[in-house]
């Protein structure tokens, strides 16, 4: 089987060492983590986690299963790329020089990005969009000079009423 790209989002107890846990379980079995994103709930109790990973249909089964078990873990999804809304957050900082900044100005209204700090020669950009946007938006940036960079990695929700929640595991 091809090794492909998945999404696994899932919902687990807000306490300290769960993040460990879970990423002890990828390193001991030797997975890779592409991108990993981690933020509380609505509920506070509750924290979501986006991990985007690389591996075959055994894999993904076996991460599951494997996660499932884990005490702090409410509930594991793999999400279906096809109805799935995907976004990443980029900070990022570029250097420009006197009558570059019109062009600059230019591309930051065509990636629909938002100048968040600006001084006389940085200016300090935000991006929020798929993958593929955020890298071709660095792309662009870096004949101008990227002074520093942040990128959130992907985070995920269901389409339409898809809902996360509707899956959740008797742990609470």
């Amino acid at each position: 089987m091809e090794s492909s790209r998945f999404i696994l989002s899932m919902l687990v107890k807000n306490e300290s060492g769960v993040l460990t846990r879970i990423s002890g379980l990828f390193a001991r079995r030797a997975f890779n983590i592409d991108s990993l994103s981690v933020g509380e709930t609505e509920n506070h109790l509750i924290s979501r986690i986006t991990i985007s990973a690389r591996g075959d249909d055994y894999i993904r089964e076996q991460i599951v299963k494997q996660l499932m078990k884990l005490v702090d873990v409410i509930t594991v999804e793999l999400m279906d790329l096809e109805n799935t809304v995907l976004r990443e957050l980029l900070l990022v900082k570029v250097r420009f020089e006197k009558g570059e900044l019109t062009e600059l100005m230019q591309a930051i209204s065509v990636f629909r990005a938002k100048v968040i700090d600006l001084t006389s020669n940085t200016a300090t950009l935000e991006l929020t969009g798929q993958a593929s946007k955020v890298t071709a938006f660095i792309d662009f940036l870096k004949p101008y000079g990227i002074t520093e960079l942040c990128r959130t990695g992907i985070t995920a929700i269901g389409r339409g009423e898809h809902i996360l929640n509707n899956n959740l595991k008797e742990k609470m």
